[in-house]
């Protein structure tokens, strides 16, 4: 297993902790890791998988340094790894719960969006779609990520004008489903939901989680081609 992630298992549920620097960036590396540890946790039996990041910080997105250095198709392999990641999470045949400790840009936003329950830690956090803000045109797969998760009346909001959500106007937009107090709390009610998920029938939860979103997932399978042929 990756450095780049602790993974961590219970009787009811496996933790992959981010731990890739100050912002746990997503880069290429990261994006691998996460996809094998979710093979890891595929493999065994059904409970809860807990994404979780460094106190005050979920992730800050793609590297920048690949944005900036790596040339088109760096940034292009990059965002594609990155889009089917979440395409996977999605349909995951078992939970994933976001405990999310703090800020959460970009990519790590689209983490949550990803996510089958968000728990968020109040305070002066930011979640946010910056990419609007910082130069970048939405990419399909981004666009059809959050025309599936979020309240519609915070669609545009979020992701044209890129605005910037609290933990608590998050839940909101659609982003968490709900908050609590501090860092102990977190870890707290993401135990507390993966024993409630642990108790769930493990093929009638796949199936039914693959057959609700049918329509969500055709569409990402659309951008996402898309925006590798762009």
């Amino acid at each position: 297993m990756s450095d780049l992630i602790h993974y961590s298992e219970t009787e009811q549920a496996i933790t992959l902790r981010f731990d890739n620097g100050k912002v746990n960036v997503l880069s290429p590396a990261m994006i691998a890791a996460i996809n094998e540890a979710l093979d890891r946790a595929e493999a065994a039996p059904f409970k809860a998988v807990i994404f979780t990041g460094r106190e005050g910080m979920l992730s800050g997105g793609y590297d920048l340094g690949v944005m900036q250095e790596g040339g088109m198709s760096a940034v292009r392999d990059m965002v594609d790894a990155g889009s089917r990641l979440t395409r996977r999470m999605l349909a995951f045949p078992k939970p994933i719960i976001a405990a999310c400790n703090g800020h959460a840009i970009a990519k790590g936003a689209f983490l949550l969006l990803a996510s089958d329950y968000r728990i968020g830690v109040e305070g002066a956090f930011k979640i946010s779609l910056n990419e609007v803000a910082i130069g970048l045109t939405m990419h399909h797969a981004g666009i059809e990520l959050c025309r599936g998760r979020l309240a519609p009346v915070y669609f545009n909001r979020a992701m044209i004008n890129a605005e910037v959500f609290s933990p608590a106007a998050a839940v909101e937009a659609g982003f968490l489903d709900k908050t609590v107090a501090n860092e102990e709390a977190l870890q707290q009610e993401a135990a507390a939901m993966a024993q409630h998920m642990a108790t769930l029938n493990a093929n009638a939860f796949a199936a039914t989680k693959v057959k609700a979103r049918k329509q969500h997932l055709d569409a990402l399978d659309w951008a996402i081609e898309e925006d590798k042929n762009a």
